[in-house]
């Protein structure tokens, strides 16, 4: 699923949480290329979506096509900015190798990666030009 930053506290501005919500309050740590290069991260083209019922949060159930990775599901938590027909055909980048893990009752293959607005609603993380599935960032 999509990251979703913690709630903004009532009057903060989002410059004022910035390190809040990208290091979590944390300083910014270096990692190897090696570390990098652990990380799965492809684009793929959405061929189906559902809203996750279970859900606590209102999110989407994904269905990705990752080339030669295979199709992959994923729950995201982007609802706000993107209706489902709109997100059907759309290439998005997603973390292929992150443990599966069961979000209400949905497993959850993958991680779709995206950034938060203002409001802390997910804005996708998306490739500018067409690339073919599967392609790995670099």
């Amino acid at each position: 699923s999509a990251f979703r930053p913690w709630p903004k506290p009532h009057g903060a501005s989002c410059s004022s949480l910035l390190p809040h919500v990208t290091t979590h309050n944390r300083p910014m740590e270096t990692i190897s290329w090696a570390d990098f290069e652990k990380l799965q991260i492809c684009v793929g083209t959405i061929l189906r979506v559902e809203v996750n019922e279970g859900a606590r949060k209102a999110s989407y159930k994904l269905w990705v096509d990752f080339g030669p990775h295979g199709v992959k599901q994923s729950s995201a938590q982007i609802t706000e900015h993107y209706s489902l027909e709109e997100l059907v055909g759309r290439q998005v980048v997603g973390v292929l190798n992150f443990e599966p893990k069961r979000i209400a009752g949905f497993l959850s293959e993958c991680l779709i990666t995206g950034f938060a607005d203002d409001e802390g609603a997910v804005v996708l993380c998306i490739p500018e030009r067409a690339v073919p599935n599967g392609t790995r960032l670099f």
